[in-house]
């Protein structure tokens, strides 16, 4: 046992020093960066590799860790939000990048700022971004460490304080290419970890006949559940509806996946790369919810948990490894190297994006920066991203002393999913819309979902139910020798009276209006957000409507453009800047007054 332990941390430190050699490569091969655009950009990754990157970074670390164990103990209701991420990728191809493509911006939220003619409206914009991104990011890095503690028994501080320093170091290495090829790398061997998993527990589970049986006369394949009770955690209906408006926010409207599409050749190659895709991201997505129902059919009748070997659920995997893969030295180092290095691979990337986004639509704007060399704006562009880092590190150091900061975390990120994606629909769908009505909606859906999340948090309301789990077919060989017996236990003592969360489903009548609406499942947070910035944002405007509010044409897409001709009334000026440097017959307004940035 001590010798696997030794080649685990061997593995484990091999690993970490591998990601650091990544960032080296990537830092004196290939074109060197001397501009902000040559750090943002990364002209060079193929296809494929841009297709990993995108999958990498929206599926992360949680996905590893976290969906095996919801398969698990609670079954696969979460797996159904796959149908919103799919149904995201043909809306970001045909709506939102052709308008992006068009433009030469560095920051995604510089659009608002053309848009609207309003520092505010981009300001709100990309301060949402920056606020949900540190706040997720603290706990992303947090993840991982739970399972290094739980295995190998780092500290908490020191796994926090390796990831977080060696992000900063990736950050000032290199820009957007070394994130790029770190997150391929990374993806590969993770896929190759869940494959081992995949082979190993289906062959000791009995086959893949009695895997899919095991799970489905015990509850944990449950699909099409479309029961329209707004505050159950996720049915057929909410995974699609709520994952499809976080997925178009956080494809569509966040500077990290954005910053990816404009580092391709084309738009033609960018629509490809997304469909081509959807069976990357289906096949990943799928794997982890796989590997939970090879980890469950294993320990059907003798629950880890139920026994006191792990205390959070989301420690079977670590377990799972321990115990199963004995005769594998090194092998759950690996698993544990892939951990550290998934979220430290995800923050270099988020922290890229955050720097690019905090000087562009914050600092750039100063008048002081205006006039400063590239070189220096790189330069300065990369302390940025150290800065983050080091406000992530705070972060971690605080989820990991307090308890319900993920949960909050999460709600939070749906709560901010809505305004975002609202204020960009208004910009590219809805060409009457000003600045006025863009700020006011994203303030105003900001205030009612942010005071919903909240008062869900406060609000007394039922736990997440778990599923039932047995401890009848456990004996003294149930675990391998590498599993050290509990402290409490000389000989096992078999036992049914285990901890099941209990559910609770209180009458609708019980229950105000407030609580009512505080008891709504987050999945609808990012739906609700979106509709009300939409809604407040066109009412606004067009009570508000001036003849400053003309923007160049191609800043709306072009479906919209010619939708909107068709309706009666008085339009909002479209100028065609291209053709009326050269005719200025061309603009078909009575009055054209340019407008500075003004808010």
């Amino acid at each position: 046992m001590e010798g696997n332990l030794i080649y685990d941390y061997l593995v484990f430190g091999s690993l970490i020093l591998g990601s650091i050699s990544v960032a080296f490569y990537g830092r004196f091969s290939g074109p060197k960066e001397k501009t902000k655009n040559d750090y943002a950009f990364s002209s060079k990754s193929n296809m494929f590799t841009m297709m990993l990157s995108i999958a990498r970074g929206f599926l992360g670390v949680r996905v590893f860790l976290g969906y095996p164990s919801e398969l698990y103990y609670r079954g696969s209701s979460m797996w159904e939000i796959l149908y919103g991420m799919i149904l995201a990728y043909p809306l970001v191809c045909f709506f939102f990048v052709p308008v992006y493509y068009s433009l030469s911006t560095t920051s995604v939220y510089q659009y608002l700022d053309l848009r609207f003619k309003s520092r505010l409206v981009r300001c709100l914009a990309s301060g949402t971004y920056v606020f949900r991104s540190i706040l997720n990011l603290g706990v992303t890095v947090f993840t991982p460490c739970v399972a290094l503690k739980t295995v190998i028994g780092l500290p908490y501080w020191a796994s926090i304080s390796a990831i977080v320093s060696i992000s900063i170091f990736f950050v000032m290495m290199g820009g957007l290419r070394t994130a790029i090829l770190a997150d391929v790398i990374q993806l590969l061997v993770m896929l190759g970890c869940s494959v081992v998993i995949l082979i190993q527990g289906t062959i000791t589970a009995g086959g893949v006949v009695n895997v899919v049986n095991t799970s489905y006369h015990n509850d944990r394949l449950d699909f099409f559940n479309f029961d329209m009770d707004p505050t159950i955690r996720v049915t057929t209906v909410s995974a699609i509806i709520g994952q499809l408006f976080m997925s178009l926010s956080i494809f569509g409207c966040q500077q990290n996946f954005v910053q990816r599409y404009c580092s391709m050749s084309s738009q033609k190659k960018v629509t490809q790369t997304l469909m081509a895709n959807i069976p990357i991201m289906t096949l990943l997505f799928s794997s982890s919810w796989v590997v939970g129902m090879v980890i469950y059919a294993n320990y059907a009748d003798c629950d880890p948990r139920a026994l006191g070997y792990i205390t959070n659920i989301d420690e079977i995997l670590p377990f799972y490894v321990e115990d199963k893969f004995y005769f594998l030295p090194g092998f759950l180092g690996l698993i544990m190297a892939c951990l550290f290095n998934g979220a430290m691979n995800l923050l270099v990337s988020n922290l890229n994006s955050l720097a690019i986004v905090m000087w562009e639509d914050f600092f750039f704007l100063i008048p002081a920066f205006k006039d400063i060399s590239e070189k220096a704006q790189l330069w300065f562009i990369k302390a940025l991203g150290a800065v983050c880092g080091l406000m992530i590190l705070g972060i971690a150091f605080v989820v990991a002393m307090l308890s319900g900061v993920i949960e909050a975390s999460m709600l939070m990120t749906s709560a901010t999913s809505g305004p975002l994606l609202g204020v960009f629909l208004l910009a590219m769908f809805c060409p009457p819309a000003n600045w006025k009505g863009a700020a006011l909606g994203m303030i105003t859906s900001h205030a009612v979902v942010m005071w919903i999340t909240f008062g869900h948090l406060t609000v007394e309301r039922p736990p997440i139910p778990l599923l039932p789990v047995s401890v009848d077919g456990c004996t003294n060989t149930t675990f391998s020798p590498n599993v050290p017996p509990l402290p409490h236990h000389t000989d096992p003592v078999w036992t049914e009276d285990f901890d099941i969360d209990p559910v609770v489903n209180p009458a609708a009548h019980d229950n105000d209006f407030l609580t009512s609406i505080y008891l709504v499942t987050y999945m609808y947070y990012s739906l609700l957000g979106t509709v009300i910035t939409v809604v407040i944002g066109l009412l606004v405007s067009l009570v508000t409507k001036s003849d400053e509010d003309s923007y160049d044409e191609k800043l709306v897409h072009p479906w919209a453009r010619k939708i909107y001709k068709w309706l009666p009334g008085n339009k909002t000026c479209f100028i065609n800047m291209e053709q009326s440097q050269t005719n200025p017959h061309s603009v078909d307004c009575e009055i054209y007054k340019p407008k500075t940035n003004k808010i």
